[in-house]
């Protein structure tokens, strides 16, 4: 028998989904008894190769742990690729069922590989980092309102947004170090991210929630994991740029800040930029190479389980 490659469209109040190459949809309602359903209707099937789902902000999470649950060969893909591949595929119209239409051409085309789905506090543990975010962000964008409001009544309604805000930020921060407490792993991987120069508590934890993977792969999925792996724009005598795209925004953007400290107190990647900057990169490009490289160091600390060498790397 073929193996089954389906592709799952999720939305808010239904889960839509096409099997290829059997070319059967059918869609269920986005709730607990749906995802019964569905999962019992999957065993139906047979074997599937992947059971793909895209990543839509959240809504996907209870369906892909659903599905893994059950032993099912989930993976969550990313929407931007997907996106493309339908281009190249001519398909314009977006409907539900044709987004799961594209996900499962784009899986059976791809073959993307499976990873482990995050256990319950390591999810735990990704919602309050993504939250702190979104709280240091709201803090972030109303202080620059306090700078430009003129009325002192305003400046006062700013005030008590940010006191609340920062007293929010503050109880998530507690959640976070009580939901890190309760794992010895945790703290100890934790300590051996830190033990480079660059890396602080918060980039520590969100590496940990948001890639789990860390320590499990090699160089160069890592990279193309947290977005970060270089790609080459070529046609004939013509070479683009090279440039980043995809990936795990949030790991990205806190390796890039790790980046930013680690080129300016971490002797060996301070080295390392330089010498980039002095061979003529630009400033910016630098500190994306020094922040892969960053990754591959954390990668390695975590896969050996030892600490910040600066003579190994």
């Amino acid at each position: 028998m073929d193996m089954l490659f389906i592709g799952i469209d999720v939305s808010k109040d239904r889960l839509d989904v096409h099997v290829l190459p059997t070319a059967e949809s059918f869609f269920v309602a986005r709730t607990d008894a749906g995802l019964d359903e569905l999962i019992a209707r999957l065993r139906n099937f047979g074997v599937a190769a992947a059971i793909a789902v895209e990543a839509t902000g959240g809504f996907e999470r209870i369906v892909a742990a659903g599905l893994a649950s059950a032993n099912l060969p989930v993976v969550i893909v990313n929407p931007a690729q997907v996106r493309d591949f339908a281009k190249a595929l001519g398909k314009r119209a977006k409907t539900d069922p044709i987004d799961a239409l594209v996900i499962a051409r784009f899986v059976e085309a791809t073959k993307p590989p499976l990873r482990p789905m995050p256990d319950e506090a390591t999810q735990l543990l990704a919602d309050l980092v993504v939250r702190r975010r979104q709280i240091v962000q709201m803090i972030g964008a109303e202080s620059q309102r306090e700078k430009r409001a003129r009325d002192k009544r305003l400046k006062k309604s700013m005030a008590r947004v940010k006191f609340a805000l920062e007293k929010e930020l503050a109880e998530i921060d507690g959640q976070i170090d009580d939901t890190f407490g309760k794992s010895p792993a945790w703290m100890e991987k934790a300590e051996l991210l830190q033990s480079v120069p660059g890396i602080g508590p918060v980039i520590a934890r969100t590496l940990l929630a948001e890639m789990p993977e860390l320590g499990t792969l090699g160089r160069r999925d890592a990279a193309a994991l947290a977005g970060l792996a270089p790609w080459t724009r070529q046609s004939g005598q013509w070479k683009g740029k090279s440039f980043t795209s995809g990936g795990r925004k949030i790991v990205r953007t806190a390796l890039y800040m790790g980046a930013l400290v680690a080129a300016q107190h971490n002797q060996t990647l301070r080295a390392f930029r330089n010498r980039l900057v002095g061979d003529g990169k630009p400033k910016k490009l630098a500190i994306i190479a020094v922040a892969r490289k960053l990754l591959t160091i954390l990668n390695a600390i975590l896969r050996d389980n030892r600490p910040w060498q600066p003579q190994n790397t």
